[in-house]
């Protein structure tokens, strides 16, 4: 062994000590995560449940909200757990096979999540700013499946040759498996394409369809302004909670693999828990979001919920909705979103 390389075994064995975080704080913290996988498995399972019992719900648009919400569900299920463990016993459990197939599942579902609120905001843009509806349900399954395709594309080198980090896991102390520090271009390489297609991209273009929504004057579409406002505000709320809860992982993943001096300090375990925590809250942060905005969706938990649990009896002289044919897109979009 070098010099430089006993210097930083050295460091290494000096900074990868457990953090400094109490029992107490850890459970909390563990504790809070599992009512974040309570909340968005049983809020994004009510959403698939629409789609999938209700054949007249099934448009393109609600094929896409459903496929984000599985790819959530998924998330929930196969991620987050095991970063609840491993948050409240400082100690990762299940192998250092499994770390690294938890890093390639973690990237595959949030690339199609991400993927799919791409192309949700792809399909606003061309219907609103350019008046063209080409999405057919037909073509939304088409544009899911390819994105499942690109999606572990993209995640599966991550599952060999590189030095995975976990807390008890060689690497530095992390609530969770991550791609950890490398001084291999390849490796670099991949964590910038891993950044650029999770954030970067996906940001840029649904920030330019955004903003040329909002700068498009009324006349120009025939379009009852209060319902596009409605509809156009819920999916603008999803991209800033998207950009909100993604840009502080994405750098946090950068610096990771780019600094040594970063990765291996005391300050990466609770930089990387806060980043991972707000990556893991847009799972519970969209069916919160439908619940508050969109109407069909709160009718349908009023009829999951059994009514002995029903906090507030249902109103019976609002509990059909009134449809008026002037709320749908000119060109040809009747079928609202979930």
């Amino acid at each position: 062994m070098g010099e430089y390389e006993y210097l930083w075994t050295c460091v290494f064995f000096i900074y990868a000590a457990p953090p400094a975080v109490s029992v107490t704080l850890r459970v909390t913290l563990a504790a809070i995560m599992i009512f974040m996988i309570t909340i968005g498995f049983l809020g994004n399972a009510i959403v698939c449940l629409i789609v999938y019992q209700k054949p007249a719900m099934r448009s393109a648009i609600n094929l896409l909200l459903a496929t984000l919400a599985f790819s959530d569900i998924m998330l929930s299920l196969l991620c987050m757990p095991f970063t609840a463990v491993t948050v409240a016993t400082a100690d990762w459990s299940f192998g250092s096979g499994f770390c690294r197939a938890s890093i390639m599942l973690y990237w595959l579902f949030v690339l199609e999540g991400v993927s799919i609120l791409l192309i949700i905001s792809v399909d606003r843009f061309l219907i609103i700013v350019q008046r063209q509806d080409k999405l057919t349900p037909h073509r939304a399954k088409l544009l899911i499946a390819g994105s499942w395709v690109l999606s572990l594309c993209v995640s599966l080198p991550s599952v060999v040759g590189w030095r995975t980090g976990a807390a008890g896991i060689g690497g530095a102390w992390a609530p969770q498996c991550v791609l950890g520090y490398s001084d291999s271009l390849a490796d670099r390489g991949y964590t910038v394409l891993l950044a650029v297609a999770v954030f970067f991209v996906p940001f840029a273009i649904m920030l330019y369809s955004y903003m040329c929504i909002l700068n498009t004057r009324p006349p120009q579409i025939k379009v009852d302004m209060s319902f596009k406002t409605r509809a156009f505000t819920t999916i603008l709320i999803l991209f800033v909670g998207f950009s909100v809860c993604w840009l502080p992982h994405t750098v946090v993943s950068l610096l990771a693999v780019f600094s040594r001096k970063f990765y291996y300090s005391p300050l990466f375990y609770p930089i990387s828990i806060g980043a991972l925590w707000l990556s893991y809250l847009k799972t519970v942060f969209n069916p919160v979001i439908y619940c508050w905005r969109i109407r069909k969706f709160r009718e349908a938990c009023q009829e999951f919920i059994p009514k002995s649990c029903r906090l507030c009896p249902r109103v019976p002289g609002r509990s059909r909705r009134r449809v008026r044919p002037s709320n749908v897109y000119v060109c040809s979009e009747t079928q609202s979103a979930v």
